[in-house]
């Protein structure tokens, strides 16, 4: 049914994907005015007023649309659990993944640019990445939860 709890964290899920995909998810600024910055289309380092690099990586919004769509079929594929748990699976994975590709940026591509003692600082979108991955991770417990509930009850008949 559409009134249980793991509706409302696979809700939760696609709202924290539009924020990781509507905000800045890394920064970093060093003291001489170089900067660089990171959100789910592009990576950008601007080495002076004039000069900036930027880089697409429209992958991250591609994976975080992909990860609020496998959430909104899994609200609306409420009456098979087993196939609900399997989405949450899915974007588990996919979550995983965007995480390995922000972790590549800001340490291995750009962290090495400019003052490479200080890291940068994370920013909203990376925290709304962080809340779909626990109500993922919630939705599908009382996934499961309801399953097994489903499952004693058919023994005992």
């Amino acid at each position: 049914m559409l009134q249980r709890i793991q509706t409302i964290f696979l809700a939760i899920t696609i709202v924290g994907m539009g924020v990781f995909a509507s905000f800045p998810i890394w920064n970093k600024v060093s003291a001489t005015g170089e900067s660089a910055y990171l959100t789910a289309t592009k990576l950008v380092h601007q080495i002076n007023e004039v000069q900036s690099e930027t880089q697409s990586v429209y992958y991250l919004i591609i994976l975080a649309l992909l990860v609020a769509g496998v959430s909104a079929y899994a609200i609306i594929s409420y009456k098979n659990r087993i196939l609900q748990s399997a989405l949450c699976a899915v974007n588990s994975i996919m979550m995983t993944v965007i995480i390995g590709l922000i972790i590549y940026f800001t340490f291995y591509k750009t962290g090495k640019l400019f003052d490479p003692q200080v890291p940068g600082e994370y920013a909203t979108g990376l925290y709304g990445l962080v809340a779909s991955m626990l109500a993922n991770v919630f939705a599908n417990r009382f996934i499961r939860r309801d399953e097994r509930v489903v499952q004693k009850s058919s023994k005992l008949r």
